[in-house]
């Protein structure tokens, strides 16, 4: 996939999300046009930019596994009780997330992005909060579209 060319959009929507659900962390990745590999795009209550050089493997870590599957996935105590080892989830270790909760982005029907929100802290996102991020996700497929090549 293309680098999204507006990520100014996405930086905003990300900012709104994090204050409306009140976590530390929310980022975006989209999977490459050419190979299955994923790429973070643009995220905000980030620690430092590691998250720009953070490329996971389809089906790995929290990215890999939501486009691989389409399905969210949430995390509530990392690393306890998560596939695979602990260096799979490159996004989790670098913002030193806890928890998290990551949606897909569905592009022309197929899942090539994730909305991902997370936690410095233990936390289970309420039936209330994965739905608003499900909702969110709809509404930033809407708005990155456009500017996304497929």
């Amino acid at each position: 996939m293309e680098e999204i060319k507006e990520c100014t959009i996405a930086v905003q929507f990300c900012t709104d999300l994090l204050k409306h659900v009140q976590v530390d962390f929310v980022g975006v990745a989209i999977q490459n046009e050419v190979g299955p590999d994923v790429r973070w795009h643009c995220a905000v209550g980030n620690l430092n930019d590691k998250y720009k050089r953070i490329t996971v493997r389809y089906g790995k870590g929290n990215a890999g596994r939501v486009i691989s599957t389409g399905s969210p996935v949430m995390i509530t105590n990392f690393p306890e009780n998560i596939l695979g080892k602990s260096t799979d989830y490159p996004i989790m270790l670098a913002e030193k997330l806890v928890s998290s909760y990551a949606v897909p982005l569905f592009f022309n029907g197929l899942p090539k992005g994730v909305l991902l929100v997370g936690n410095r802290f233990e936390h289970t996102f309420s039936k209330d909060e994965q739905l608003f991020i499900k909702k969110s996700a709809s509404t930033l497929e809407e708005a990155i579209k456009s500017h996304i090549r497929l």
